[in-house]
């Protein structure tokens, strides 16, 4: 049976901004950055605090799942930040929101009380966005 998620891919236009924001702006740490055959670029980071999460940064491009329409689709919703990739979860939804901010995260809604806690969204600079929950 499955036991936990290890990968998880987001995808991005600019592999090398991408790593700059998760690693500079966010605080992740690079897990891997190698070439593969045929010039294919694996490069993975993690929060600091989750070494068995590893999030796959993905640049668009035809192969694998994506044939060249489906990748086009894909690079039009990450060109107008449409792509909606998931939670992170903080112990301070509004300290959070201040450090990130001053690092140039851009929020979509500043934090926020709700039934579940106090949550805030942002966008990763990539074309996606993220809820960024304190839970109650």
């Amino acid at each position: 049976m499955i036991s936990r998620l290890s990968h998880m891919t987001i995808y991005v236009l600019d592999q090398d901004k991408a790593v700059d924001v998760y690693t500079n702006k966010l605080g992740f740490e690079v897990r891997n950055d190698m070439k593969m055959d045929g010039g294919f670029r694996w490069v993975t980071v993690g929060p600091r605090g989750q070494p068995d999460l590893e999030l796959v940064l993905y640049a668009v491009a035809p192969g694998g799942a994506l044939d060249e329409a489906a990748a086009a689709h894909v690079r039009a919703l990450l060109e107008q930040d449409k792509m909606g990739a998931g939670v992170w979860a903080t112990d301070d939804c509004r300290a959070s929101y201040e450090q990130m901010s001053a690092q140039g995260i851009e929020f979509l809604s500043p934090p926020q009380e709700q039934f579940y806690g106090v949550e805030a969204t942002f966008k990763d600079g990539c074309g996606n966005w993220f809820s960024l929950t304190q839970r109650a």
